[in-house]
Parts: C-alpha cells; sequence; structure tokens
C-alpha cells in the first residue's frame, strides 16, 4: 500500500469570519503528483500554504509524515514552495541563485558545486550556470525556480500556479517537463491550478474544490468520465447538462426521449441531472436519432468541428469529425456508457 506523507484532518480555517476551507480532509500519497483544481476563491491557495506552514488552521491537524506539525515554522518543515512569481535573485547568475539555500545551510563547497551541477542536468540547463538569470526566457527562469527548490532535497514541492506567467505553447512543454521532474526525482509535488487540461495532463491524482470544499478525489480519467456532480462534469471539460427523469434503473428520459443507460440506484421517476460529453455524441440523419435538432453554428477546432445544436428543449454542443452546415437538420445517439446520471442540484438545467 501506498505510504501517506501528509494527511489534513478537519482543516477548518477563516479569515475576517470568513469560511476559506470547511472540514478539509486530504491524504496526499508519497512520491505522487497531487493537483488542487478549481476556480478563483475556492481555498486551493489557501490548502497549499497551509501544508507549507504560511497559514495555521483554526482547527484540524496537519500530519506530515506520521508527525502532527501544525506548529512546526515553514523553514523547519521538509517541503518547499514555487510562486508564479519566481522570486529569482536578478544581481545574481544561474549558479548563485541554485546555491542560495545551499550556503545559508552552510553546504561544503564542494558539495554545493556537485548538487547545482547534478539538478542543472535534470531540469535541462546544463552549461546554463554562469548565465545572468535576466537573460533567460520565462521556461528557463522557471527551470531555475525549479532547480533552487528541489537541490535541498525536500520531501514534498508545493507549485502555485507555476506555470500562469508563460504562454500557451511553453506551459504545455513545462506541464510535461515538470511531470518528468517528478518521475525523475521521485517526490511529491503538490500542484494548485484552474487549468483543468493542465490539471489531467500532469496529474496522478486531481482534488476538485469549490467554496472550500473538496467535490472529488480521483484519478484524472475517472474524474473526467465520471464526475460526481453537475460543477465537476461542468469544470472539468465540456458538458451538456441536462435535467432528466430516470426513470427506473438503467433506463432514463431527458430531452423527451428515452436512453437506456449503465446507472442504478436513483429510484423509480426520480429527477436526476444527465451529463453527456459533446465527444460522446453520434451525429446521424434526423429520421434515425433518438432526438432530432437544427445546426446553429459550426466552428472548425482544427482535429474536429465544434457545433451548437438546437433541439426542442436544449442547445447542444457537438464535437465531431463530420461536418454538418448550419441550418441542417440532424439526428443525434448517444451509447449508455456514455450517459452519466447524477442526483439533481439546485440550479443545474430544469
Amino acid at each position: 500500500m501506498d505510504k501517506v506523507i501528509i494527511r489534513l484532518q478537519n482543516i477548518h480555517i477563516e479569515f475576517d469570519d470568513e469560511t476559506i476551507i470547511e472540514n478539509l480532509n486530504l491524504d496526499i500519497k508519497d512520491k505522487e503528483f497531487v493537483t488542487l483544481l478549481g476556480p478563483s476563491g475556492c481555498g486551493k491557495t489557501t490548502t497549499l500554504r497551509t501544508i507549507a506552514g504560511f497559514v495555521t488552521p483554526d482547527r484540524g491537524d496537519i500530519i506530515f509524515d506520521g508527525v502532527r506539525i501544525n506548529d512546526l515554522p515553514p523553514h523547519k518543515r521538509q517541503v518547499n514552495t514555487i510562486f508564479q512569481k519566481y522570486a529569482l535573485f536578478p544581481h545574481l547568475n544561474v549558479y548563485d541563485n541554485i546555491a542560495f539555500g545551499l550556503r545559508i545551510n552552510k553546504t561544503p563547497k564542494e558539495e554545493i558545486n556537485k548538487k547545482i551541477h547534478e539538478i542543472l542536468d535534470i531540469v535541462n540547463l546544463k552549461g546554463y550556470h554562469k548565465r545572468s538569470v535576466d537573460s533567460l526566457s520565462g521556461g528557463q527562469q522557471q527551470r531555475v525556480a525549479i532547480a533552487r527548490a528541489l537541490v535541498n532535497n525536500p520531501r514534498v514541492l508545493l507549485l502555485d500556479e507555476p506555470l500562469g506567467a508563460l504562454d500557451l505553447k511553453l506551459r504545455k512543454d513545462m506541464q510535461i517537463e515538470l511531470k518528468r521532474i517528478q518521475k525523475q526525482m521521485g517526490i511529491t509535488f503538490v500542484y494548485v491550478t484552474h487549468d483543468q487540461e493542465e490539471a489531467l495532463t500532469m496529474s496522478d491524482t486531481v482534488v476538485v474544490m469549490k467554496n472550500g470544499l473538496i467535490q472529488q478525489i480521483g484519478k484524472p480519467k475517472d474524474i473526467y468520465d465520471e464526475p460526481a456532480n453537475a460543477f465537476v462534469a461542468d469544470f472539468i471539460g465540456e458538458s451538456n447538462i441536462l435535467s432528466g427523469t430516470m426513470i427506473r434503473d438503467f433506463l432514463v428520459n431527458f430531452d423527451d426521449a428515452e436512453f437506456v443507460c449503465v446507472d442504478k440506484g436513483f429510484g423509480e421517476n426520480t429527477p436526476v441531472d444527465v451529463v453527456v460529453r459533446p465527444e460522446d455524441i453520434a451525429i446521424c440523419d434526423p429520421d434515425k436519432g433518438a432526438i432530432k435538432a437544427v445546426v446553429k453554428i459550426v466552428t472548425f477546432k482544427g482535429v474536429h468541428y465544434e457545433m451548437i445544436a438546437q433541439s426542442k428543449n436544449y442547445s447542444w454542443k457537438i464535437h465531431s469529425t463530420q461536418y454538418q452546415p448550419e441550418g441542417s437538420q440532424i439526428g443525434m445517439n448517444i451509447i449508455p456508457e456514455y450517459i452519466h446520471i447524477m442526483k439533481k442540484e439546485a440550479g443545474t438545467a430544469n
């Protein structure tokens, strides 16, 4: 069984009488890449800062490797933090930036030199040790910040939206690099982002948060394929979220059509939320579809077409390689495995 390195137990945090984190419980395993994902204000950065020691919970315990560390100051915790602003020293070169923490810890000069050249190799900056940090690109500066955080051999690296300042292509490249570095170093990464694609690309485990509460914990594919509620379904990727009625086990009605599904246990004639991903809709001739609709908008996305189609009751988003002109009538079918049923939530589609 994988060892738990960080355990957050019943964490409750308030700022100015406003609840930021409410009764949060989370286990983070050793050598795991965990991403805290959610919109601004959901509590993900506060959770990260609590692990780092910059925020003290009002209630609850932070357990690190079996020891309660609530009162342990940040510099004595076996964690390092990388923020969106890398906080590199502009007057120091790459070598001296990375060596800063080692020198404070009075590490011998020969060991510093060995460690720095090893870590530069890991972050693909071999030969950059004499460069001024101001001469580096954003991605290279980010690698220096990673190297500086890792050279002290922390048990856990905390990353607070570290790719936010990079352009799209560089951000995607760095996602792959960070995952590679994490695997190579064999340490735990706890990563904060509001970018769903980033979370799905990099993580072993995704923790979806909203209003200081965990909505779902799971592997990226499980969270995408089986969202726990309408918020997760809407936040992770794109979804059609519809109101339906669970007629009985394995049979649901939505948009005036009955569909066989794989869900059960909701009772009979029970209002439910139905989630269908845009890529899971099969387009066919109107007379062969369970639902008929008219294509209103077509956008070419490179790999597929994104279509907005209006049925009797809903505006559907469809992703398909099958082009359908605006104004055309289509039929839509959905196989049972692609229909996801959830308990009805207030505020979802009617």
